[in-house]
């Protein structure tokens, strides 16, 4: 299996400039590791802030993007293109997110099971509400959908379109979930003036 940083490391300076649909075919017909490593070190900030978000943990967003980079490396061959490539990663992202919390959530099962009841609640945010940055404040009100979509549009730059294309999620939906998301955060927050969304 290859590691994330070997692929980093064989990123290549002559990759400079070629679109990232020309690396993902490279990397898929010849195998080459050192133009998926040209996609991870252009991608790799935005993925780990994104899984940052989601989770609230630093550590465990960078041990989810480490499984999504591996992740990405075996399905790059179903990229078929269309839409932007950090979509389609980000896509590979939420998922890895998400198989990663049925899989805590079935650890946790398994404990209590056992008779190990643990209080493993509210471990994402373990800072207390004064403490926290705004943007985890805001975040930490919305709903896990909520918020994968409102990462996705204001802290990665998505468009609705592609937002749709990375959750699964008609236009419409996408536009609800962000309209939605903003009100619960302005009641929340008490927040009245709102002219700039």
């Amino acid at each position: 299996m290859v590691s994330v940083e070997a692929w980093l490391i064989s990123a290549d300076a002559k990759f400079v400039g070629e679109t990232d649909q020309y690396l993902v075919a490279l990397a898929v017909s010849a195998q080459d590791t050192a133009a998926f490593g040209e996609l991870i070190s252009r991608h790799q900030s935005q993925v780990r802030n994104f899984l940052r978000k989601l989770s609230g943990d630093f550590s465990a967003a960078d041990d989810l993007a480490q499984d999504c980079f591996l992740h990405a490396w075996n399905k790059l061959q179903t990229y078929s293109g269309q839409g932007s490539f950090i979509g389609w990663l980000l896509k590979v992202a939420y998922t890895t997110f998400l198989q990663s919390k049925r899989k805590s959530r079935r650890y946790v099962e398994v404990l209590q099971e056992a008779g190990h009841v643990q209080d493993l609640q509210g471990q994402n945010y373990t800072q207390q509400a004064d403490e926290m940055p705004d943007l985890n404040r805001f975040l930490a009100v919305l709903s896990e959908e909520e918020r994968a979509v409102m990462v996705l549009s204001y802290g990665c730059g998505l468009s609705h379109r592609e937002i749709s294309i990375t959750n699964d999620l008609p236009v419409g939906t996408v536009r609800s979930i962000i309209f939605r998301g903003k009100e619960k955060i302005r009641t929340s927050f008490d927040i009245k003036d709102h002219k700039h969304g």
